[in-house]
């Protein structure tokens, strides 16, 4: 999906199930939610219908499966479903269950996939917060022996590689090279297991929901015929086979590397605990649920610094560069419409003001009473001024130039601005200054918050002699 607006879906859309480990029917329903509500999961079978966001600071378990917890309530198995949302581009849903555990289906997206499909996306009026990837993030666990690594691309591209030294899997490799991709090749996509494995689980009593119709299931050593009367019961077959190729009973694969693209179908499903679509290129080395909650963790954190880092620092203990005094020579605006308290740093590239936001501003008297909140306008107005301070500190005598709007573009906001609020004001030149015109990145923040941005033109205009 190439908008960069947010999307929920059209309408509700249910599924039913089993729970792999459980055992239990599953009912799932889709729900539509709205902007900037995320992921989360609703257990409406327990007291008080509690929400569960898809976070990786939530996750508890992830031994067989990405299991997530708030509280008292956990749900578990989620990384199919999440696979599902990020595929087709969904940012904000909430998902009913009432049960512990997602439905298995098939042991991949595909049933997720067609189901959101048919309840149809919808786009949303805001924009999509993306996490860009501007250096190489990396992880390495040395007792699983699996490498990841994030770098920067515009594309979220996913190249998953898997060695489980078995003569029958073998090594494999899978790419995506858009989340385009994932719905036609890489959502049907099963989960699979080794038979041992399979054994051990069930013998502690998992898998209940397992079935031959929803996981490939790798047969790695010679099966005698009392192990084959232990599958039989185990799946409640009346007949167990084992293929030529190593997998039990005649299932087919999909893809001859459809192991690999599994696991590509688990890391995109665990990677959206970072909680926001990424910008990047992920490679994945013998990746496990372990690793990649973990890995989901360090992006989400990076971006959480990323978003720090890209405010401008402020110490109200420190002097102004350029003092409302000086402010006044410079600029001709005065009350109301002065709109920049004080300058804390200038360069050649951008400048940094300040305006400290009181309840006696003038504009809160109508905007609006009883709920104060800064017209986006004036935000608007605030940072022109501070662009005004930067090009007039470049000619020797500003108090004989003007500047004026020529373009107002790309404007969000992102935040509502109240009184007690410090404004914080940057603009950034994009471009060298040329016969007068002025092109600058416009920011504004609260805190380390970015309440609004876009792109401002202006033009520096000498006044008169007469005026």
């Amino acid at each position: 999906m190439t908008s960069q607006n947010q999307h929920t879906i059209k309408e509700a859309v249910t599924v039913s199930g089993v729970g792999l480990h459980t055992g239990q029917q599953v009912e799932m329903t889709f729900h539509p939610a709205p902007v900037n509500h995320g992921i989360k999961f609703r257990r409406i079978d327990l007291d008080g219908q509690p929400e569960i966001p898809a976070d990786a600071d939530l996750v508890i378990d992830t031994a067989r499966g990405t299991t997530i917890a708030k509280g008292a309530a956990r749900v578990s198995t989620i990384e199919h479903t999440l696979a599902a949302l990020v595929g087709l581009g969904i940012d904000n849903a909430l998902i009913d269950l009432n049960a512990s555990e997602t439905p298995i289906m098939d042991g991949s997206s595909k049933v997720f996939v067609e189901a959101l499909t048919s309840a149809g996306l919808e786009e949303q009026d805001a924009e999509r917060e993306w996490i860009e990837i501007k250096e190489n993030i990396s992880f390495y666990d040395p007792e699983r022996k699996t490498e990841m690594m994030v770098l920067p691309s515009e594309d979220y591209q996913v190249t998953v590689m898997i060695d489980f030294d078995s003569k029958v899997l073998g090594q494999q490799h899978a790419t995506l090279q858009n989340i385009g991709e994932f719905k036609t090749e890489f959502a049907n996509s099963r989960t699979f297991s080794f038979l041992h494995e399979l054994e051990m689980l069930y013998e502690n009593n998992l898998i209940k929901g397992g079935d031959l119709n929803n996981a490939i299931v790798i047969v790695d050593k010679d099966v005698t015929e009392a192990e084959m009367g232990k599958l039989k019961k185990m799946f409640n077959k009346e007949t167990v086979s084992v293929r030529k190729e190593g997998i039990l009973n005649n299932l087919e694969l999909h893809y001859v590397n459809e192991p690999a693209r599994h696991k590509l179908l688990d890391v995109v499903g665990d990677l959206a605990l970072a909680g926001k679509p990424i910008r990047g290129k992920v490679i994945a080395n013998r990746p496990g649920h372990s690793a990649n909650v973990e890995f989901a963790r360090r992006i989400k954190a990076y971006h959480k610094q990323q978003k720090k880092a890209m405010a401008p620092s402020y110490d109200p203990d420190k002097e102004a560069v350029i003092d409302i005094n000086q402010i006044t020579k410079m600029l001709p605006h005065r009350y109301p419409m002065l709109l920049v308290d004080k300058v804390v740093e200038i360069t050649d590239k951008y400048v940094v003001g300040v305006k400290n936001i009181t309840f006696n501003e003038a504009y809160f008297q109508g905007h609006f009473p009883g709920n104060p909140v800064m017209p986006g306008v004036l935000q608007i107005e605030a940072l022109a001024q501070a662009g005004g301070i930067f090009v007039l500190n470049q000619v020797p005598d500003p108090d004989k130039y003007d500047t004026y709007f020529l373009k107002i573009d790309k404007v969000k906001f992102k935040k509502k601005v109240l009184p007690g609020d410090t404004l914080i004001l940057k603009m950034e030149l994009m471009h060298p200054i040329r016969r007068g015109i002025c092109e600058m990145k416009a920011t504004a923040y609260v805190g380390s918050t970015l309440v609004t941005e876009g792109e401002l033109t202006a033009q520096v205009v000498k006044r008169s002699e007469t005026e």
